[in-house]
C-alpha cells in the first residue's frame, strides 16, 4: 500500500553500453520493463540519427510480414497466436531472416500474379462461352455476307444519312461486334450508339440468366450480351471506341456456324485445362502460405521488438571514441538491482569482454511519476489520472478513491435491488476475466470489462446504501419488524385519564379521517429505532418524501464536509513530505479553521439536535437553518437555542474564521519575503530533486526555509543558486490571493455541490417508484383469469426498462457526478496533478495483434 499512497522514489541513471553489447542489453531491458529512456538527441532529426538504417530495415520487414498476413487471411488460413513472447532475434540472424522473408515475398507475388492471370483468362473464356450461346439466337446465317457492289469506295463521313440500299450501292460491308456490358450501363450505351452512329447500327440485347464474376474487379454482377450490326469500317471504329468507353468486354463474333462450333469446342478444352492448372497453382500457393503461417507470429513479434530496440538506441549518444553508447534512464530505486542484472545478462549473451555498467547521477529535474497498480487498483488509478497525473511523490488520491468513489456513487444510487443486479454483472466479468473474447471485444464492452472491479464495489456499496434507505426496487423490506406500534394509538390502550392530553384514535376517527398520524410521544407507539436503515413503515406514510428529503439533505452536507476536510488534511502530508512546514501553519491550519468553524459547526448542530431532542421536545426544537443564518447576522432570538452559551460560542467561531482569512491571504507571502530579505543568496542544502514547480517564486524562498528546518547552514557549491532578482513578491502575493479566494468561495460552493448526493438519490428513488407504479402495480392488480398471462410480458418490460433506464442511464449519471465530486471538490484541496507518467521501455506495451499489421 505504500507505493499506492505515494509514487515510487526515482533516480536518474547513466548507462554505458559497449557498441557490441548495446542491442542485447536493451533487449534484456525491454523484457523486464524497468527504465524510461531520455532522448539525448533531441536536436537531431529522425533521419540523421545513427540507427536510422536499421529502423528502415525493420519497417521493410514489417511491410513484408503485413503482406504475408494479408495473403494468409485472403486464403482463409488460421493464424496461430502463441501465448509466449519470443525474444528479439540475435543480430546474426537478422540478415538471414530478411533474406528469407524477401525470397518468400518474391515467390508469393509471382505465384499470386500467375494465379490471378489464370483466373482472369478463365473468367474471360467463360464469358466468351456464354456470349456464343446467347448470340446464337440473334442472327442465323448460313453463308457469309458478301457485298454486291464494289465499284464505289466508301465515303461514310460525307454521306451519313444514306439508307440501306445506298450502302449496298457504295459496297459497304456488314460487320458485327459482340460482347458483354454491365446491366446498369445498357440504357446509356444504347443512347450513345444511336447519337454517334446516327441510326446505322442494329443493337440486340439479352440478359444472362446467371451473374458472372468480373475478370477485372472480381465483383459478381449481372451482365447483358449484345450484338451490334453496322455498315462500314469508320462506323465500326466508332462503335469499338464507344464499347471501350463503357468498359464492355468485346469478343470475336464467328461468321459461320461451323466456325462457331469450332470455337466452342476449343473453349471447352481450354477451360478444362485452365481449371486443372489453376487448381494446382492454388494448392501450391496454399502450401507456401501454410508454411509461412507457422512462423509469421514469431517473426512479427521479433521485428517489432527489434524496431523498438533501435528506436531506443537512437535516443542514446556516442562517446568521443564512438565505441560506447551513453544512455540516461529514469529508474525506480527499488529496481536498480534488476537494472544491473539486465545489463549483466545482455553482456553475457553477447560474449563481450568489457561488460556494460551503470551509475546514478544527481539531477535537478523532476522525475516522472510511477504508481504500481494491479488489476484491482488500475481502474481507480485511471480515474485519478484522467484528472491529471500526480506530481512526483505527492499524495495519491487513488488509495482513498477505492472507498470514497463507490460509496458516493452508492449514496446517489441507493437501491439494494439495483445494486445487487450491478454486483452480479460485475462478478460475472470478474469470474471470466481470463476469457480472451472479453478483452478483445468491442469498445463499449471493453470499457465495462476494464472497470469490472469498480462496478463490483459500486454494486456492493449500493446494496449497503439500499439497505440504509430500505429501498429494493422502490419497495421497503421489513426484515426486523417495524419499531412503530399502530395499536397503541387507539384509546382503549390507555387509561381514561390520558385521553384528554393525547390525540388518540377511536372508531369514529378512523372511519372519518383520510389521513391518520402516529404520535411518537404517545407511550407504546414508538418502541425504538429500526436496527438497520429507515423503518419500513415510512413507505406507507404520506410525509415519507418530506422525511427522506430532510434526512438525505443533511446526510449529503455531512458527507461533503467530511470529504473536503479530509482532502485538506491530506495536504498536510504533502507539506511534511516536501519539508515545507510553514505551509502547514500558514495555509493548511487556516484552511481547516475556516472550514470547521463554519461548516464543521453546522455538522455539530445537526448531530446535536439529533441526539438531544426527542419526540416530546421536538416541538420546541429550534431550526438549524435559522440558527445558522442568525450566527452570521449576529441576531439574537427570543427562543431558547440549541444549548446554553450558544451565542458566545458562535461569536468565537466567527472571530476565528475572520482571523484565518488574512492569515491565509498574507501569511505565506510575508513569510517568504522575510526569508528572502534575511538571505542574499543561498544554495540547496538537501540532496535530491526539485519537488516544486521549476523556477517558481515559492521555490526561491523555500531554499532558505529548508536550511532553517534541517539545521544545515552549509552551502554546497555546484547546486542550484538563486539570485536575488529572481524573487518577485507581487507574483507570490497574487498567486496566494487567488488560491485563498478560490478556497474561501469554494468552501461554500463545494458544500452546496455535495447536495447532488441528495438530488440524485431522490431522482433515482422517484424514477424507480414511477416505473413500479406504471408497470408492476398494473400487472399485479389484474384478476386471476388474465393476470398470469399479462404478468409475464409486464415483468419482461419492467426488467428491460430497469436495466436501460435505472441501471445504465441513472448509473452513468451517478458515475459522472461521483467523478466530479472527486475531481473538483476533493482533489483540488491537496492534489496538483502536474506530473508526467512513467512510461518504461517494455515489450509488453507492444501490440501482438495481426489486425494491427494488416491495417
Amino acid at each position: 500500500m505504500g507505493s499506492l499512497f505515494r509514487s515510487e522514489t526515482m533516480c536518474l541513471a547513466q548507462l554505458f553500453l559497449q557498441s557490441g553489447t548495446a542491442y542485447e542489453c536493451l533487449s534484456a531491458l525491454g523484457e523486464r520493463g524497468l527504465v524510461q529512456f531520455r532522448d539525448l538527441n533531441q536536436n537531431v532529426s529522425s533521419f540523421q540519427r545513427k540507427f536510422v538504417g536499421e529502423v528502415k530495415r525493420c519497417e521493410e520487414l514489417e511491410r513484408i510480414l503485413a503482406y504475408l498476413v494479408q495473403e494468409i487471411h485472403r486464403a482463409g488460413l488460421p493464424l496461430p497466436e502463441g501465448e509466449s513472447s519470443p525474444p528479439a532475434p540475435p543480430l546474426k540472424q537478422v540478415l538471414e531472416m530478411q533474406e528469407q522473408l524477401q525470397k518468400l515475398e518474391v515467390e508469393l507475388r509471382e505465384v499470386t500474379k500467375n494465379k490471378e492471370k489464370l483466373r482472369k483468362n478463365l473468367l474471360e473464356l467463360i464469358e466468351y462461352t456464354h456470349m456464343l450461346r446467347v448470340t446464337k439466337t440473334f442472327v442465323r446465317r448460313n453463308v457469309e455476307f458478301e457485298p454486291t457492289y464494289e465499284e464505289c469506295p466508301p465515303h461514310l463521313d460525307s454521306e451519313s444519312l444514306l439508307d440501306y440500299s445506298c450502302m449496298q450501292r457504295l459496297g459497304a460491308k456488314l460487320g458485327f461486334i459482340s460482347g458483354l456490358i454491365n446491366q446498369g450501363k445498357v440504357e446509356a450505351f444504347e443512347k450513345m450508339l444511336w447519337r454517334v452512329c446516327k441510326g446505322y447500327t442494329i443493337v440486340t440485347y439479352a440478359e444472362l440468366d446467371e451473374a458472372l464474376e468480373d475478370p477485372e474487379t472480381g465483383e459478381v454482377i449481372k451482365w447483358y450480351v449484345f450484338l451490334i450490326s453496322f455498315w462500314g469500317e469508320q462506323i465500326g471504329h466508332k462503335v469499338k471506341k464507344i464499347c471501350d468507353c463503357y468498359h464492355c468486354h468485346i469478343y470475336p463474333y464467328p461468321n459461320t456456324a461451323e466456325e462457331r462450333r469450332e470455337i466452342q469446342e476449343g473453349l471447352h478444352t481450354r477451360i478444362q485445362d485452365l481449371h486443372t492448372v489453376l487448381h494446382k497453382t492454388e494448392d501450391y500457393l496454399r502450401q507456401v502460405l501454410c508454411k509461412a503461417a507457422e512462423s509469421v507470429y514469431t517473426r512479427v513479434i521479433q521485428v517489432k521488438k527489434m524496431k523498438a530496440i533501435y528506436h531506443m538506441l537512437n535516443m542514446c549518444s556516442f562517446d568521443v571514441t564512438n565505441k560506447c553508447l551513453i544512455a540516461e534512464v529514469w529508474c525506480p530505486e527499488a529496481d536498480l538491482q534488476g537494472l544491473r542484472r539486465a545489463l549483466e545478462d545482455g553482456s553475457r549473451e553477447s560474449n563481450a569482454t568489457i561488460p556494460s555498467f551503470m551509475n546514478t547521477i544527481p539531477t535537478k529535474e523532476t522525475p516522472p511519476t510511477l504508481i504500481r497498480t494491479n488489476k484491482f487498483t488500475e481502474g481507480f488509478q485511471n480515474i485519478v489520472d484522467a484528472y491529471g497525473v500526480g506530481s512526483y511523490r505527492e499524495v495519491n488520491p487513488a488509495l482513498f478513491t477505492i472507498v470514497t468513489f463507490p460509496f458516493l456513487f452508492a449514496v446517489m444510487f441507493g437501491d439494494c435491488g439495483h445494486g445487487f443486479v450491478m454486483f452480479l454483472f460485475a462478478l460475472l466479468l470478474v469470474l471470466n476475466e481470463d476469457h480472451p473474447r472479453l478483452s478483445q471485444s468491442q469498445e463499449i464492452v471493453r470499457m465495462f470489462f476494464n472497470g469490472r472491479y469498480i462496478l463490483l464495489l459500486m454494486g456492493l456499496f449500493s446494496v449497503y446504501t439500499g439497505l440504509v434507505y430500505n429501498d429494493c426496487f422502490s419497495k421497503s423490506v421489513n426484515l426486523f419488524g417495524s419499531g412503530w406500534n399502530v395499536s397503541a394509538m387507539y384509546s382503549f390502550s390507555h387509561a381514561p385519564a390520558e385521553h384528554s392530553r393525547m390525540a388518540l384514535w377511536n372508531d369514529s376517527v378512523v372511519k372519518h379521517s383520510r389521513v391518520l398520524q402516529l404520535d411518537p410521544s404517545v407511550p407504546g407507539v414508538f418502541q425504538g429505532p429500526y436496527p438497520l436503515g429507515i423503518d419500513p413503515i415510512w413507505n406507507l406514510a404520506t410525509n415519507r418524501l418530506t422525511f427522506l428529503n430532510s434526512f438525505k439533505m443533511k446526510m449529503s452536507v455531512i458527507l461533503g464536509i467530511i470529504h473536503m476536510t479530509f482532502g485538506v488534511v491530506l495536504g498536510i502530508f504533502n507539506h511534511l513530505h516536501f519539508r515545507k512546514k510553514f505551509n502547514i501553519y500558514l495555509v493548511s491550519i487556516p484552511e481547516l479553521l475556516f472550514m470547521l468553524c463554519m461548516f464543521g459547526y453546522l455538522i455539530f448542530m445537526i448531530i446535536y439536535k439529533w441526539l438531544v431532542y426527542s419526540a416530546e421536545t421536538s416541538q420546541v426544537a429550534p431550526s438549524i437553518l435559522i440558527e445558522f443564518i442568525n450566527m452570521f447576522l449576529f441576531l439574537t432570538t427570543e427562543t431558547i437555542g440549541l444549548y446554553p452559551g450558544q451565542e458566545h460560542v458562535q461569536r468565537l467561531l466567527l472571530a476565528v474564521t475572520a482571523l484565518s482569512v488574512p492569515v491565509l491571504f498574507l501569511g505565506k507571502p510575508l513569510f517568504l519575503l522575510w526569508l528572502h530579505n534575511g538571505r542574499s543568496c543561498f544554495g540547496v542544502s538537501r540532496s535530491g530533486y526539485t519537488l516544486v514547480r521549476k523556477d517558481s517564486e515559492e521555490e526561491v524562498s523555500l531554499m532558505g526555509s529548508q536550511d532553517i528546518e534541517e539545521g544545515n547552514d552549509q552551502m554546497e557549491d555546484g547546486r542550484r543558486e538563486v539570485t536575488c532578482e529572481e524573487f518577485n513578491f507581487g507574483e507570490i502575493l497574487m498567486t496566494q490571493a487567488i488560491h485563498s479566494i478560490e478556497y474561501c468561495l469554494g468552501c461554500i460552493s463545494n458544500t452546496a455541490s455535495y447536495l447532488r448526493l441528495w438530488a440524485l438519490s431522490l431522482a433515482h428513488a422517484q424514477l424507480s417508484d414511477v416505473l413500479w407504479a406504471m408497470l408492476m402495480r398494473v400487472g399485479l392488480r389484474v384478476d386471476k383469469t388474465y393476470g398470469v398471462l399479462l404478468l409475464l410480458p409486464v415483468i419482461a418490460l419492467f426488467a428491460v426498462l430497469t436495466i436501460f433506464i435505472l441501471l445504465i442511464m441513472e448509473g452513468l449519471s451517478a458515475f459522472l457526478h461521483a467523478i466530479r465530486l472527486h475531481w473538483v471538490e476533493f482533489q483540488n484541496k491537496f492534489y496538483v496533478g502536474a506530473g508526467t507518467k512513467f512510461v518504461p521501455f517494455s515489450f509488453k506495451r507492444l501490440s501482438w495483434k495481426f489486425s494491427d499489421d494488416v491495417a
